[in-house]
């Protein structure tokens, strides 16, 4: 599925825009770019073309006065268009979290849901009414990485994320992300390597950034995020990758870690890393592996319901299309007890992580297992 939905990337997600045309003064003038110059409905022009006077002049007046609109109006729309497609309201978002420690001896995954950060990100630009968070990262070789990506990498992102007007948030919004997954990185590292011994500790990171309506997915290794979106042609639930996998088996990841001096054995860096971007890991750094996240952009519309995120021990015994079923299922149970004092869509969506985490189990996933369910509040 992770490969498809790459492939089918573009259409499902506006990839973020190059630095040459972020500028939003020059998305205006391409924006209006159709339209004649107010010059043009000068009435002297008019009359070497035999059109009458009075007739141009109105023309042209009714032109200048839409140029004027529109270019008043112009960054106000494109945000809007962005932002809430189909006159969607700013969407709610609430998570929701289960965990289970598996056959492992310990629960090496680590969590974060912070449902709304707009007030630790202010001053905000004036784009932006609301900001959420929520991540999953998966530890291997210690519980020490995952632990400090959790207590960490939002504080990061909230020290660099943009403050005050920007002339492109989603450009500045990536650069807040790449920027924030290398320090942090770096700060982990730098710690590790002080110990004696040095720490060995990696781990995955899927986060997701919501910006308004728009997500932002930044993520390295093996967990994934997947959007439950409702077809109403169909009239199913169809489960949409939000995340791409990391893994040596894959050319471009081999390629990168084959030139840095490194190798892949058995599907694995140096025949031991499932991974091939990861934060931590110092030993497997100078063979190829990066803490540069894949990043998406997706637009939430009125047809999302929720958002999956969880760890490869999830998804080694579900497929993204089982996990979705499963928890609408959960949703829609008629016979779920409710207990007393809590509103019913909160109890919905816990039992809902609570029974897809302990199927992975039952299923036999050996690992630690992370299930993440973040409602879209319409």
């Amino acid at each position: 599925l992770a490969g498809n939905d790459a492939q089918k990337g573009p259409l499902l997600f506006d990839d973020l825009p190059p630095s040459s045309s972020a500028d939003s003064g020059k998305e205006g003038s391409l924006l209006f770019d159709g339209l004649p110059p107010a010059s043009s409905g000068d009435p002297a022009s008019s009359a070497t073309k035999q059109v009458s006077s009075a007739e141009s002049q109105e023309k042209g007046q009714k032109r200048k006065s839409l140029e004027e609109e529109e270019e008043k109006n112009g960054r106000e729309e494109l945000v809007e268009k962005k932002v809430c497609k189909g006159s969607v309201g700013i969407l709610g978002l609430k998570g929701y979290v289960a965990e289970r420690k598996g056959e492992r001896e310990d629960m090496q995954d680590a969590h974060v849901i912070l449902n709304d950060i707009s007030e630790e990100c202010q001053p905000l630009p004036s784009q932006i009414t609301r900001v959420s968070y929520f991540a999953v990262f998966d530890g291997h070789g210690g519980v020490r990485a995952s632990k400090f990506a959790a207590q960490n990498l939002h504080q990061n992102l909230i020290k660099k994320f943009p403050k005050g007007e920007v002339a492109s948030v989603e450009k500045t919004v990536k650069r807040c992300l790449l920027d924030t997954f290398k320090h942090t990185d770096e700060e982990f590292l730098k710690q590790a390597s002080s110990q004696k011994p040095a720490w060995k500790d990696g781990s995955t990171a899927t986060c997701v950034l919501a910006v308004d309506n728009i997500l932002y997915i930044a993520n390295l290794g093996d967990s994934r995020a997947i959007l439950c979106r409702y077809n109403e042609e169909s009239q199913k639930h169809t489960a949409l990758s939000l995340s791409k996998e990391h893994n040596p088996t894959q050319y471009e990841e081999r390629m990168r870690i084959q030139k840095a001096g490194g190798n892949v054995r058995d599907g694995r860096v140096l025949g031991v890393l499932e991974v091939s971007r990861s934060i931590g890991d110092g030993q497997y750094k100078r063979c190829g592996v990066i803490s540069v996240p894949d990043i998406k952009r997706c637009q939430l519309t009125h047809n999302d319901r929720f958002i999956l995120i969880a760890c490869d021990g999830l998804f080694k015994v579900f497929t993204p299309e089982e996990a979705v079923n499963f928890i609408v299922s959960c949703l829609e149970d008629k016979n779920l007890q409710m207990r007393e004092g809590k509103l019913e869509a909160d109890a919905r969506y816990e039992a809902a992580c609570n029974r897809l985490a302990s199927k992975a189990v039952q299923r036999g996933s050996a690992d630690n297992v992370t299930v993440m369910v973040v409602r879209i509040e319409h």
